[in-house]
């Protein structure tokens, strides 16, 4: 089960590092794939974070690869997002389950943006609390274990 994860996850990852790329920026891309990869609106993630990597010259194989593996937490998170969302707003909680929202989208894009506009709403506002914190809290703690995974990726001084 790990060696999975290191061959598609972490050796991608140090190899980036390997490749030259500051661990500060690496650890930004990480934190923005992972924090805007959870945003609970299906489809906005991606130009988003392209958007952000262009315009910030950021890795854009980096923070797509971590949006695309946060995938399905971003899924799982949706409903939360949103009971986040009602709370603060204090609105009535809309009786919706994953299963009933994916019957909506089989629908039609539309049709889900109609039927779900007041649960994407509250879903997004959850989002908000939390994502920004999120993604600064991450940001900070990938810096240190980033700059010593490169000390120790870096060959020892001849002597």
């Amino acid at each position: 089960m790990l060696a999975p994860l290191r061959r598609h996850v972490v050796d991608p990852i140090l190899a980036l590092l390997q490749q030259g790329l500051a661990p500060r920026q690496l650890a930004l891309c990480l934190a923005l794939g992972a924090g805007i990869g959870m945003f609970p609106v299906l489809g906005v993630s991606t130009p988003v974070l392209t958007l952000l990597a262009l315009g910030l010259r950021l890795n854009l194989a980096a923070i797509q690869l971590v949006s695309w593996l946060i995938g399905p937490l971003q899924l799982a998170m949706i409903i939360p997002f949103m009971r986040l969302g009602e709370w603060l707003v204090g609105a009535e909680a809309q009786p919706l389950t994953i299963e009933a929202g994916m019957q909506i989208i089989a629908q039609g894009v539309l049709q889900a943006i109609v039927t779900l506009w007041d649960a994407i709403i509250h879903a997004s506002i959850g989002w908000m609390l939390i994502g920004p914190a999120a993604i600064y809290v991450l940001y900070r703690l990938l810096i240190p274990v980033l700059e010593r995974a490169l000390q120790r990726l870096k060959p020892a001084p001849p002597n």
